[in-house]
């Protein structure tokens, strides 16, 4: 599989403004990016920390898998991601051991990445995600 380092942590928040100022003010982080995934029905917010991001996730959609995050869980963590050489065969490998897929297939994500998401079912609860930037 690969895996090099976590690539982001992903936050779901009802208002990235609001958020920011907790993590620019507050915390003396740069928000680098602001994004709208229209495919995901989500707008994001990226802050470096180290190798690794933090990707706030504010929903655009009443109907969006974050929207309906919040409303049941309220705000927080939403999932946890991680570097790959390949996201297909990351998630290749996760199935044949057994894990529940979201994604069969990679399909594109915040700042041109490939993403695929395991269910959290096969998890332990936590929603995880394979990025790469190749393939």
């Amino acid at each position: 599989m690969n895996i090099s380092h976590i690539e982001h942590i992903g936050i779901a928040v009802k208002s990235i403004d609001e958020a920011k100022k907790y993590y620019e003010d507050v915390l003396g982080l740069k928000c680098y990016a602001v994004e709208e995934v229209t495919d995901q029905k989500v707008k994001t917010a990226f802050f470096q920390v180290g190798q690794t991001k933090i990707e706030l996730l504010e929903p655009t959609s009443d109907d969006s898998a974050v929207a309906k995050f919040i409303e049941k869980r309220g705000e927080g963590i939403h999932h946890i991601a991680f570097n790959t050489a390949d996201t297909n065969e990351a998630l290749k490998t996760a199935e044949e051991n057994g894990i529940k897929l979201i994604d069969k297939e990679q399909r594109k994500g915040a700042e041109g990445l490939n993403i695929g998401f395991l269910h959290p079912k096969s998890t332990f609860g936590v929603l995880t995600e394979f990025c790469s930037k190749n393939n």
